[in-house]
């Protein structure tokens, strides 16, 4: 399945598969936009792309955390999307898309104590 998404997903830019939590998680151009788990492919979505991701019938990604279930900001994909690039294609933007918001929400918010961003602008 993995080898299957990357081939969908290569004219989007430069791929790269990480395993993580008994899945994948998967970057283009080095922005975590996919991730692989229990054989389907989820693309990160927000606000903006969700919609269309619900209107087509997708599925969001839904674990176990601590005896009740979450739901990530990942989806599944049209079924025809996995038959090749160019019906992936759209959905990948997305996908790209909703990530990009997110990296520039994340630099936007304030440091947390703490954490590395806080430590490393003490400079």
């Amino acid at each position: 399945m993995v080898d299957h998404c990357l081939e969908l997903l290569a004219p989007m830019g430069a791929l790269q598969s990480r395993r993580m939590f008994g899945g994948h998680g998967l970057r283009i151009d080095g922005l975590f936009m996919a991730l692989i788990a229990y054989d389907r492919l989820y693309l990160k979505t927000d606000t903006m792309t969700r919609p269309a991701f619900a209107e087509a019938g997708c599925e969001p990604f839904v674990y176990e955390g601590k005896g009740k279930p979450v739901t990530m900001s990942y989806w599944t994909v049209p079924p025809q999307a996995l038959e090749s690039p160019e019906l992936m294609r759209p959905w990948a933007r997305l996908a790209v898309e909703a990530a990009l918001r997110a990296k520039a929400q994340a630099r936007a918010l304030p440091p947390l104590e703490g954490s590395r961003r806080s430590a490393s602008s003490k400079g």
